[in-house]
């Protein structure tokens, strides 16, 4: 069987295609690498104006993002609080010391109660005494005005509505005035911490828009000042890809450069806050010491800038470079 060769026309055709390829890929990343020198050149050129436009996106971009980084902290102590729920009952005034043995003994005989301890008024009168710093003033009392308590500690595995629903069962009893849930706070505080996170991301949904609306404003006013080149190179059989991306470089510029300033705020008002926060927590004994962006954070905030830079770009350049043609 005798075999075909290939001619050496169809390899030279062959190696002309692949060759073509590589031609208008080198040159595509070339026309990259010009649009992002020329685009940046363009932005430093005007020093005073881009750095309104930086300020005014990194501000935009701080804002949420340093209140997002506060409701972190907050959310740090709180959980350094999460310690299990404790019922107090306060009992009333007149509970007799067999009343109250009583009631210590049926809590203790609960499944659904681990642990409880009887603190009687005079206990309860002294540790304030030593916690609050105020002997001098309790010392001149005429009267204990603290009333006797048990601490109820529930069974580690009841849910939130089982300990609220023991918590009414135990303040039904004759003996005990008043039953008060201790973590009822730190619901709250989580409640309340919720709600601020829900209003930085609309917050920050809205600042987000304003970038965008900012950044395209900019780049309009970048087409509108190059109509003619524009125009020139359509002509020339420019497409309106070649056009788009020095303008897509520029946003992108713009963008980094308010992502930047973004983190530069955040850090400084970071470093402001620091002393006097650690101080505080000297006061209270406590270990806590601010947490700040950390080099991921910022370099995410940066890639935001930009990721928003390009966007306000392609949609500036979207709509207003369709309009310019050659007549």
């Amino acid at each position: 069987m005798i075999r075909r060769r290939e001619t050496p026309k169809r390899k030279q055709s062959t190696r002309s295609s692949r060759t073509g390829v590589l031609n208008q890929l080198a040159a595509w990343l070339q026309h990259h690498r010009l649009s992002a020198a020329d685009s940046l050149m363009r932005v430093i050129e005007s020093p005073a104006a881009s750095l309104l436009t930086w300020l005014v996106i990194g501000i935009a971009l701080a804002l949420p993002v340093g209140l997002n980084v506060a409701l972190d902290n907050v959310s740090q102590v709180s959980n350094g609080w999460d310690s299990p729920a404790q019922i107090s009952l306060f009992l009333q005034d007149g509970a007799a010391d067999d009343a109250v043995r009583e009631l210590e003994a049926e809590l203790a005989a609960r499944q659904d109660v681990t642990a409880s301890r009887f603190i009687s008024r005079e206990e309860a009168l002294e540790e304030f005494r030593e916690l609050s710093g105020f002997a001098d003033v309790l010392a001149n009392l005429e009267e204990n005005p603290l009333p006797n308590l048990v601490l109820v500690t529930p069974e580690a595995t009841l849910d939130e509505p089982a300990v609220l629903a023991l918590r009414a069962e135990l303040e039904e009893h004759s003996d005990i005035a008043e039953a008060v849930l201790d973590m009822e706070w730190l619901q709250r505080l989580n409640t309340l911490m919720e709600l601020s996170r829900r209003i930085v991301l609309a917050v920050g949904g809205m600042l987000v828009i304003g970038v965008l609306l900012i950044l395209g404003n900019t780049i309009r006013l970048a087409i509108e000042s190059r109509r003619d080149e524009i125009v020139i190179v359509k002509l020339v059989g420019g497409s309106n890809g070649f056009v788009r991306r020095p303008f897509l470089y520029t946003g992108l510029w713009y963008g980094v450069g308010g992502g930047v300033l973004a983190a530069i705020l955040v850090s400084g008002a970071l470093w402001f806050l620091e002393e006097p926060i650690a101080n505080l927590a000297l006061l209270y004994e406590s270990a806590f010491y601010l947490s700040g962006l950390g080099v991921m954070g910022a370099l995410n905030l940066v890639i935001l800038g930009g990721l928003l830079g390009l966007g306000g770009a392609w949609l500036a350049v979207s709509r207003h470079l369709v309009h310019i043609e050659p007549q």
